[in-house]
Formats: structure tokens, sequence, C-alpha cells
């Protein structure tokens, strides 16, 4: 039996919705949009245009649970920290809210956070994370991610690349 290979495109932005200037969402707004559309993975820019971004396929996912699993593992044994899954929305200083893979926060950090801000997305730029690079994803794009997230406050990025096989 032979397999077929099958090239998937590579695009920069896989589906943006442009809402500005003619709707401008709170950020409870965009929480709650996220909330009633759970199917989707939404991401915000900083510009406020909506990022659309299709599941994964199985070894994408696999991969991404093998990263977030020793990612926990470490901030256990660790306890200085606590750990996050690519279903976490952080909003970051410049207005952006943005899901990483994983992502790892220091525990003085998450202490200020009221009980109703840990209810939404953290209020905060993650202090480590790491992004998993999909078949579909532009590499450009996701480099520009990880720019955005160091630009932000993030500390420490690794964007992992299967395809390359590079760090």
């Amino acid at each position: 039996m032979s397999q077929a290979i099958i090239e998937l495109p590579k695009l920069e932005s896989l589906v943006t919705l442009r809402l500005r200037p003619a709707i401008e969402l709170t950020d409870d707004q965009f929480f709650a949009l996220c909330q009633i559309n759970r199917d989707l993975l939404l991401e915000r820019t900083a510009e406020g245009d909506i990022i659309i971004m299709p599941a994964t396929g199985w070894e994408t996912g696999s991969r991404n649970a093998d990263i977030t699993g020793q990612l926990h593992n470490w901030t256990k044994t660790d306890g200085t920290g606590a750990a996050f899954d690519s279903s976490t929305g952080f909003e970051l200083p410049n207005g952006a809210e943005r899901s990483p893979d994983a992502a790892w926060v220091l525990r003085s950090r998450l202490a200020h956070l009221t009980p109703e801000q840990k209810q939404k997305f953290l209020p905060l730029y993650p202090d480590s994370l790491v992004e998993l690079r999909s078949p579909a994803d532009a590499l450009e794009a996701v480099r520009g991610k990880m720019d955005e997230y160091m630009e932000n406050g993030a500390r420490l990025g690794w964007l992992i690349d299967p395809e390359t096989r590079r760090v």
C-alpha cells in the first residue's frame, strides 16, 4: 500500500478578520466571542484583527501534548511558576491576545491577579513560551509572533520547527 504525501500551503495568516475601524471590541467582548465560539481558536492582534486558526493534525497535536506535559512536569518539580497549554489566552501589553502552544509564568506574578482575572485571559505576558510550527504555518508568521512575545516582556521563547528539525 503506498502513501500519498500532501503538501499543505504555507499561509501568512490563515484567516484574518479585520474589524477596525468599523467595530472596536473590548477585552471582555473578545473573551465572550471566544467563549461562544469554543470550536474556533481565536487570537487578536495588537491592531484589533482577529486571527482564526484551524485545529492541528494529530502529529502536531501529539507533539504539542508532549511539550506541554514536559513543561508541566518540570513546573511541578521546580515550584516557582505555573504551566499553561495552548488553550490559554494572554493579554499582551501591546493589546494583542495570544495563545502560545505552551507557556510558563512565575507564581509571584500570578499572585497579584484577582479571582475575576483568573477566569479570563491572563492580563500579562508569559515569562517563557513555546511555539510549535505546524505544517500550515508560514515560518515568518510564527517568527513574527515570537518577536511580539519578546517585545512584550517574555524572557525566553522557543520556536520549534519539526520540518527543519530546528529550534
